[in-house]
This record gives structure tokens, sequence and C-alpha cells, in this order.
């Protein structure tokens, strides 16, 4: 509903007269009680002091003063008795009874003498891996080492007794092997080697042999499985 200069004096009116914000609301009809503040307040209308004050403290009543205890007299501490003093006289003194003498005991050497287990609750620490820490009682006596044995070399077989074997090659002598690995007779040529070649003149003819002209040549052996599939 817009504002009337009818509504805007009764408005007027009654907030000059003490009337509150709802009760001009219900009086207007159609407005809200935040609409009749906000109209008052850019008519310029004498604004209102807060019923409620920010800083003000309720006043809480004095207690009553409590009555004093009536102080009781305390009772009066007995008098102490002081008894007359008893003297007894001392027992004769009694002489000890002689012993019997112990018989001395064997002398002990001293390298079988065992050792004396310390008293007291054995320690164990616990090493970062979970193993126990030996203490110093707890280890033992390093083990002597074993006295040197002499190395002597094996003896050859007869089957390879004057011939080359892998531990007698070098550079002077041919390398050609003759037989197969793991044969008793199993060695090697062990010739005088041809200069600038591993092996012998006899066995580097075997090893390094020219390549035939083309026309000359074998043809290479058929593929197995009837050679490559053709598409």
């Amino acid at each position: 509903m817009s504002w009337t200069d009818e509504r805007i004096e009764k408005l007027t009116k009654m907030w000059e007269g003490g009337a509150t914000a709802s009760q001009i609301a219900d009086e207007l009809g159609g407005v809200s009680r935040n609409a009749v503040i906000g109209k008052a307040h850019r008519l310029g209308l004498k604004a209102r002091p807060s019923p409620v004050k920010a800083n003000e403290k309720p006043v809480r009543p004095a207690p009553a003063p409590k009555k004093p205890k009536p102080v009781e007299a305390a009772p009066a501490a007995p008098e102490p008795k002081v008894e007359a003093p008893v003297v007894r006289a001392a027992p004769p003194p009694v002489a000890p009874a002689p012993r019997a003498p112990e018989p001395a005991a064997p002398p002990v050497a001293a390298d079988d003498a065992a050792p004396v287990a310390p008293k007291g609750p054995r320690v164990v620490s616990v090493g970062p891996g979970g193993f126990l820490r030996q203490g110093p009682g707890d280890q033992q006596q390093p083990i002597p080492p074993a006295p040197p044995r002499r190395l002597v070399p094996a003896k050859p077989s007869a089957e390879i007794a004057d011939k080359t074997s892998l531990l007698d090659l070098n550079d002077r002598v041919c390398r050609w092997p003759m037989g197969h690995p793991g044969e008793p007779d199993f060695h090697f040529c062990g010739d005088k080697v041809n200069p600038g070649f591993p092996y012998c003149v006899e066995h580097c003819g075997r090893a390094y042999q020219a390549q035939l002209p083309r026309g000359a040549r074998r043809p290479p052996p058929p593929l197995p499985f009837g050679g490559p599939r053709v598409r």
C-alpha cells in the first residue's frame, strides 16, 4: 500500500504520541513494523531511546549477612601425671660358651677355581633387528685360526700327461682344441703359432678359408618345413 498524505499525517501523530511501531502498523494496516520504522526515519522524526541498554548490568540483591556461630569454650586439658622412676637391678653378665675349632678348608688352585656368577637380575639388550646383544660375560672366546694348509698341485692324468692343457695356454702356442670338452683326453694343439694369428699354420688353413666366387658357391641347403610361405 502506498503512503498517502493522510497516512503520513496519522503516522506522525501516533509516533509523537508515543505509540509503538507495531501499534502504528496495526492501525494503518497493510504495512509492517519495519516499514513504519523506515518511513519515520526518512521523515526525520525524533528517534526513540531503546528500552535495552547494552552496558547496563542487572543489579543483584546483596546476600544476607550470615550469623556468626557461637564459639564453644575448649575443654581444659588434663594435667599430665608424673610417675616416679623405677630402678631395676642389672642382670649378672653371662660368659659366652666356648666354640669348637672349625676345620681348615683345603687350598684351591687358581686354575681349578670356578667363576662366580654375578648376583642380581640379568640385563639383556635387544638390538634394532630383534637380536639379543651379548653382555661382557656372554661373549665366547675367539676361535683360534686353523693352521695353514700346503697346496699341492694335482698330477695330470695319463691321457694328457704330455699334452697342452687349459692352464698351459699362452700367446706363443696354438689354441686349436683337440677333441671335445669333457673327454679325458681333451687338450689343445700346443704348436708354435703363426705370427699374428692364434693358431699354427696348419690350423690357420682350416680356420681361415678364402671366399669362393659366386659361380663356384654351392647352393644353400633347403629350409625345413618346405621353406618360406609364398603369398
